[in-house]
């Protein structure tokens, strides 16, 4: 088992900053993949950005150059540098550790409860 703890939301006004933090403990040899997503209220649940094992980083169209996914493996972390923040930002963000060994071959998975991101115009 892996456990996921976020940490680093808040509230922010627009064009703000703000840098999660996802901190992995247990059984973390078996995670080769982390990834940050986001669910605003009333919406479904959505990928903001993905890092894997070799360090390629992808991210949603709506966060480019605007967010930075990193992962330091020493400190079993993984971070999300969020930069020119817009109220469309807000919702809650989960971390989510996997084992990815193909395109849909994922052989571990979990998720951290969330951290809240707020927002204002």
């Amino acid at each position: 088992q892996v456990q996921l703890v976020e940490s680093g939301g808040g509230y922010v006004q627009a064009g703000g900053s703000l840098r999660l933090s996802c901190a992995a403990s247990g059984s973390i040899f078996s995670i080769n993949t982390m990834a940050w997503y986001r669910q605003a209220p009333g919406k479904q649940r959505e990928l903001v950005a993905h890092i894997a094992a070799g360090g390629t980083k992808n991210y949603a169209d709506s966060v480019k150059g605007r967010f930075t996914i990193a992962r330091d493996d020493a400190k079993n972390s993984a971070y999300l540098q969020m930069n020119s923040l817009k109220p469309e930002d807000t919702g809650v963000y989960y971390c989510r550790a996997m084992r990815v060994l193909g395109v849909g071959d994922i052989r571990a998975d979990y998720w951290g409860q969330g951290t809240q991101v707020t927002v204002s115009s």
